[in-house]
């Protein structure tokens, strides 16, 4: 990520709109149950929101910086980081209750997305949900990931790619500058 990115991926402006708007209204109804996971959260902004809703959770990071930042910062609380990918995760099948991933899935290429919600869908519980949301290419969003590697995710075929991962009741959501979806684990 560049710079400007990484900056603001920290900023109480993101804290803000991540805790305050975005992370209720897309958890709206949703069981936490006993251990969520949580796939690429950077700086930890939507840790710090999450962890206060659920008995355990559980952070996979690939970036070492990042994860060892998340480690000092949650260290004493509900949290374990572990520094991996998540396209290739060594958890047990069914160990997790819930599943999020917060504006990440468009630094990973398109293969690896793919391998992601396979992993995401081994690991969850039947029945359980894999909750997330991304944005959507607009001029402001190239700038913003000026020079960074991107790989947008088309909500139009999100469905047909979680469906072949496992998944059940795809159901996305446009609005705005981006996209919010919700898949059955079946």
């Amino acid at each position: 990520m560049n710079i400007y990115h990484r900056w603001y991926c920290g900023s109480g402006r993101w804290r803000t709109r991540a805790q305050e708007t975005l992370l209720p209204g897309l958890t709206k109804g949703v069981d936490f149950g006993d251990h969520a996971l949580e796939v690429g959260p950077g700086r930890g902004v939507t840790t710090e929101w999450l962890r206060e809703r659920v008995a355990a959770l559980t952070a996979v990071e690939i970036d070492h910086r990042l994860a060892e930042s998340l480690r000092r910062k949650f260290d004493g609380a509900n949290v374990r980081v572990v520094e991996g990918d998540a396209s290739s995760m060594q958890f047990d099948d069914a160990s997790f209750s819930v599943a999020f991933s917060f504006a990440m899935l468009h630094h990973m290429p398109f293969d690896r997305q793919d391998l992601l919600f396979g992993e995401v869908a081994r690991v969850l519980r039947p029945g359980s949900l894999f909750v997330g949301m991304d944005s959507i290419p607009s001029l402001r969003w190239n700038l913003v990931h000026l020079f960074d590697d991107r790989y947008p995710v088309d909500p139009e075929g999100l469905p047909a790619r979680l469906e072949a991962a496992g998944f059940t009741e795809v159901k996305v959501r446009v609005s705005g500058d981006g996209f919010a979806f919700r898949a059955l684990r079946g």
